[in-house]
């Protein structure tokens, strides 16, 4: 499932052509997906605009909640923000597969403990 942040671009007609099923979210709200669980979860610059528009602590809480034990979340965004995240998930016990900042952009993988 493609989840869209309401306030970007409208992407949804390159998802439907694939088949894929989506759907716009707010993330400073709850995010219902019971009684569902997801694989993976990538994020790619997510952070760094919620950090504008709302406490992200929560976000990442709501992702760690959605995850299925032992898989994983892949971001992309500012070397601040992976920073920051990298900070969070050590603090939750998850182990932390890579990190890599080039220049002002970095990558963190996490792989979400048992």
């Amino acid at each position: 499932m493609n989840v869209i942040l309401v306030d970007t671009p409208n992407t949804l007609s390159i998802i439907y052509e694939y088949g894929l099923f989506d759907m716009y979210q707010n993330w400073c709200k709850s995010f219902c997906t019971y009684p569902r669980s997801y694989n993976f979860f990538h994020a790619d610059y997510l952070f760094s605009r919620l950090k504008k528009m709302c406490n992200f602590q929560v976000v990442v809480a709501e992702i760690d909640q959605i995850l299925r034990p032992k898989n994983m979340l892949i971001v992309r965004d500012t070397a601040e923000v992976i920073n920051e995240l990298e900070s969070m998930v050590k603090y939750m016990n998850r182990k932390i597969c890579m990190t890599y900042t080039k220049e002002n952009e970095g990558f963190l993988g996490v792989r979400k403990s048992t």
